[in-house]
């Protein structure tokens, strides 16, 4: 049986030694207990005892014994065992003299052990990987290791051959996915299975199958698009896979499925088993079913906010340009009027006559009057009228509304909490009036009278060109809908079926998931069920922050008050050790020399990324030299060059056929993701990386590209992307400078909206306790939940002289401070929502729930719910403990700077890499954005890694040489360089000889490591 799908790792340790073990294995596995050293004492031959011991030791460590050569380890584990027996390791020879002793040896360590054979334990390992197969999507090599800690873990001897194991897996594996698709293609029925199948089919009047039509998204936004992507809608629901009940299989498994469906080729899919295909094809439409209505409100909001909005009020600049000089000209002549009046003489009185006398000596009274109706017509007499004629402008673009609403209603079944039921009841008007011919009267609409408020009042009660005791019925509907797209953006009203625009309450924990998960979640918060010890608690690290402050402000020069406000002087470079100038000189001189894609290969053979880069079925690659292949496509998307300058017809491993297979079949969010996460793991390994930080601060930042083609998730921005669209990648660094998360938004959307939601779905490292922004990412809000889930948020403050400091202390008298600290923490806004916070908290950390959704739900169109008020005011505490800290230490404040400079120096490296297509993005769906700037985060952290591992070196031999470099030295060192690595025109994917150590330093007067 081959073992193809094993890396060459997992063949070579398998029941073999490493050739070093760690203290840490040999205390673990080598140390003799009590039964042990029960069981040698009665041994009469130090050979024998020692012998009996490494045998002992071998089976608990590698699961089986060594049955060729019982004493076949490293010489470590034989001097371990002989100073605990206190005898002479020498000896060991004469074990071997006896076979027999050695075999029976065996028998008697399987038995004080409790070991089994394989063969009689078999049906329960294979149990064992059934359940792991039928529940998680792991590949087989992932398999293989847990079946081989799970058989050590339950004292089962592994088989003698590998491919017994391998066997297994394999016959496992077909026997659950064959269970998997068999129970799916059952629950669908032959009806159901026959219009799958289908969809498969190329129709005579198109190029495409039906399949490939339904699952393309949108890439614009138009009355028309809109109208295509409901009929979309309707047609996927109505194939009526979401009616199957799918329980039995996991979601997992399901979303496998889907994934697989959603890139596949339609010949492909029709080339599988009646069953698969017919599994395949189910989980794929019911992911299409959600999908599709998140894409059809997409176009909602984009027609809305792009179309509907940006135009009127473009037209309604446009007006305000056209009427610019008439006003002007108006209120011109009013001054002149008003300087008159303003200039007679206050000693006297003086009659009116006398002073529309002195006036018409200046502004013929009709002059002033035209003036006075001017100025009156075009400027509104409130702030909310100041909308009015956007508004009109807007309701000119009714036939763009009208021509989807009632499609709209009768597609997404749309469901409301309280504060949404209204709006949601006056869209179903709306669409009632849209679709009929009928004149309607304001009687007809009193129900909803409430939410006819400002300027749409007399657009829609009193249009002139409408007949008297009518309504506009154009402007009600533009206004429904304009309450529809707040509404759905606050997530008063939600879609079901929907993901993006699903209600975040329903997925807020509760009932008994949330009783079961309440204890561990308090318990890793560090939180109560009651607030009060808590809140004293924060009262009293608040009360103690001001008095050091307070306390520092003599001797903190760096804090002056101007006029009663605090300014806070910028800091200055810091110091450098001296020869730092000089250690990075000889460092930059030493790294090597090389082409990216030498770079990737080299770090694909040190670190064995390919391997987490399984196919999408969840198989791992049987491809020959797959690296190669995998490190060009993350060239051609990382670079932005494309896959012209990387292909290779003459190089199997670089033909265009074979990296568009790797790209559909292996390159996805989450392998990325997986690879991100092994290089995080082997850069904290190194001893360098430790003077840099331990991984538990985080920066989090938004790096802008311009998107010039048709996407949908993209948003106009002309400060970053002038008269294009374009997207922002945001992602979050650490201190050790590696990425360790990362996701898309649209446009430039406030980065405070995303940025939890970048924090609890990191690749990979430890959870970070600070995370540092710039100021643009700050509200109470979003601080607040950050503190309630145990995260330090510092946000970059660039003016602290309108900054509000909050207290909790009302007779507390904070001198210098007392003008910044006047506002109260409302701790009992807080004690009453306590439990909906605990339950918001918990909810985030189990990643039930995007707090991009709770962020809008709780404060959206200057409306801050109830329970957004109790987060306010809790982050209000943690802002001023932030603020005063900010104030009064410089070491805080400079570790700030320090990791957005990183932050900032990571996006110049990043832009380096990104040159093709002038930095600009061509992707036209949002998974496609996704996996370009994933495939960039990996790039540049295996940048990162290999500069880390040069460094480290470096370091060292220099270090060995006598130039005396520091720990403080180390910490000043930083792995973003670039200037040795060629980006650009030579994609040659040759490897480096990774057996004979690290490449030769470049300064020729130094050897390599």
């Amino acid at each position: 049986m081959p073992v193809d799908f094993l890396s060459d790792e997992q063949v070579a340790r398998y029941r073999q030694f490493r050739p070093e073990v760690s203290v840490a294995e040999l205390e673990q596995f080598f140390r003799l207990d009590t039964k042990a050293l029960q069981a040698v004492a009665g041994k009469r031959r130090p050979a024998t005892k020692l012998g009996w011991v490494v045998q002992w030791g071998t089976v608990r460590m590698l699961g089986t014994f060594l049955t060729e050569d019982p004493l076949d380890v490293p010489g470590a584990v034989l001097e371990f065992v002989a100073e605990q027996l206190n005898i002479d390791p020498a000896c060991a020879i004469e074990y071997l003299s006896r076979p027999k002793t050695a075999y029976e040896h065996t028998w008697e360590i399987r038995d004080l052990l409790e070991r089994s054979e394989f063969s009689k334990r078999e049906q329960e390992v294979r149990d064992y990987l059934a359940a792991r197969v039928w529940s998680t999507i792991e590949g087989p090599r992932a398999l293989f290791d847990r079946a081989v800690v799970h058989m050590l873990r339950e004292g089962i001897l592994l088989p003698a051959g590998i491919t017994t194991l391998t066997r297994l897996i394999s016959e496992v594996r077909r026997a659950e996915h064959a269970r998997v698709y068999r129970t799916l293609a059952e629950r669908a029925g032959p009806e159901l299975r026959a219009r799958l199948a289908e969809l498969l089919q190329v129709p005579a009047d198109r190029r495409v199958s039906e399949l490939e039509r339904l699952r393309t998204a949108p890439m614009r936004a138009s009355g028309r698009v809109m109208v295509a992507e409901l009929h979309r809608v309707a047609e996927i629901v109505g194939l009526g896979a979401g009616a199957v009940r799918v329980e039995p299989v996991p979601a997992v498994k399901l979303s496998a499925l889907a994934r697989y469906g959603l890139v596949s080729k339609a010949p492909t899919l029709r080339d599988l088993e009646s069953d698969r295909q017919a599994a395949t094809l189910l989980a794929t439409v019911r992911h299409l079913e959600t999908s599709s209505v998140d894409d059809a409100l997409d176009v909602l909001d984009l027609l809305i906010t792009s179309n509907l909005l940006a135009r009127a009020e473009r037209a309604d600049k446009a007006e305000q340009l056209r009427t610019f000089p008439k006003l002007c000209k108006a209120a011109r002549t009013m001054a002149s009027a008003v300087q008159v009046l303003m200039s007679a003489p206050e000693d006297r009185l003086v009659s009116l006559v006398e002073v529309w006398k002195a006036i018409e000596e200046v502004v013929p009274r009709e002059k002033l009057v035209s003036a006075v109706e001017t100025v009156a017509a075009f400027v509104p007499t409130t702030d909310d009228d100041a909308a009015a004629q956007w508004r009109a402008e807007l309701v000119k673009r009714y036939r763009t509304v009208q021509g989807f609403i009632e499609l709209l209603l009768e597609v997404i079944r749309f469901r409301a909490v309280e504060a949404g039921s209204a709006v949601l009841a006056m869209v179903r008007m709306a669409a009632a009036m849209a679709k009929s011919r009928r004149r309607y009267t304001p009687g007809d609409i009193a129900a909803h009278e409430e939410l006819i408020t400002g300027s749409w009042r007399p657009l829609i009660y009193r249009n002139p060109d409408v007949p008297e005791g009518q309504v506009d019925k154009a402007a009600f509907v533009l206004c429904a809908v304009m309450h529809l797209h707040h509404a759905l953006r606050r997530r008063d009203v939600f879609a079901e079926g929907s993901e993006r625009w699903s209600d975040p309450r329903a997925r807020l924990l509760d009932g008994q998931a949330w009783q079961q998960a309440r204890p561990r979640i308090l318990t890793s918060l560090e939180l109560e069920i009651e607030p009060a010890g808590h809140l004293a608690e924060l009262a009293g690290a608040l009360e103690g922050a001001y008095a050091r402050v307070l306390d520092g402000l003599g001797t903190n020069t760096a804090v002056q008050f101007v006029g009663g406000r605090l300014q806070l002087e910028k800091l200055g470079a810091a110091e450098e050790p001296p020869l730092m100038k000089e250690l990075r000189a000889l460092l930059d001189d030493m790294l090597p020399r090389l082409d990216f894609p030498e770079l990737l290969l080299e770090v694909f053979d040190r670190t064995g990324l390919p391997a987490d880069f399984t196919h999408i079925s969840g198989a791992d690659s049987p491809m020959e030299d797959f690296g190669v292949s995998l490190a060009a496509l993350i060239v051609a998307e990382a670079c932005n060059v494309g896959l012209v300058p990387i292909e290779k017809p003459n190089v199997p491993a670089l033909t265009r056929a074979r990296l568009l297979q790797v790209d559909q079949g292996y390159l996805r969010g989450e392998t990325i993701a997986a690879a991100n996460a092994r290089l995080i793991a082997a850069q904290a390994e190194l001893d360098i990386v430790r003077c840099w930080g331990g991984g538990h601060i985080a920066s989090a930042d938004g790096l802008r590209f311009v998107v010039p083609v048709q996407n949908l998730y993209t948003g106009h921005n002309p400060i970053y992307f002038g008269r294009q669209r374009g997207a922002t990648w945001l992602n979050v660094v650490n201190d050790q400078v590696m990425g360790i998360g990362g996701l898309v938004v649209p446009g430039t959307l406030r980065d405070s909206l995303f940025i939890l939601d970048a924090i609890f779905n990191l690749d990979g490292g430890p959870k970070p306790e600070t995370v540092v922004t710039d100021t643009a990412s700050y509200s109470d809000i979003v601080s607040g939940l950050f503190a309630i889930c145990g995260y330090q948020f510092s946000p970059r403050i660039a003016d602290l002289a309108d900054t509000r400091l909050w207290r909790t202390n009302t007779r507390a008298v904070y001198g210098p401070l007392e003008h910044m600290s006047r506002h109260v923490v409302r701790l009992d806004k807080i004690r009453a929502h306590w439990g909906n916070m605990l339950r918001v908290a918990g909810s985030l950390t189990m990643g039930t729930v995007r707090a991009y959704d709770l962020i809008r739900m709780l404060s959206a169109d200057g409306r801050t719910t109830g329970l957004g008020e109790a987060f306010a005011h809790y982050g209000r505490i943690s802002k001023t403990l932030h603020l005063l800290q900010f104030i009064a230490d410089e070491g805080y404040r400079r570790m700030i700077g320090t990791q957005l400079n990183v932050q900032e120096a990571r996006h110049r490296l990043a832009r380096k890499i990104a040159f093709g297509n002038r930095g600009q993005l061509r992707q036209r769906y949002r998974e496609g954005l996704e996996d370009q700037l994933g495939s960039l985060g990996l790039a540049l952290n295996a940048v990162i890694w290999w500069n880390s591992l040069y460094l480290d070196a470096a370091v060292k031999q220099l270090r060995e040489q006598g130039f005396p470099v520091t720990g403080e030295m180390c910490a000043r060192l930083s792995p973003i360089q670039y200037d040795h690595i060629n980006f650009l025109g030579r994609y040659a994917f040759s490897r480096a000889d990774v057996a004979g150590g690290l490449r030769p330093f470049h300064d020729g007067a130094h050897e390599g490591a």
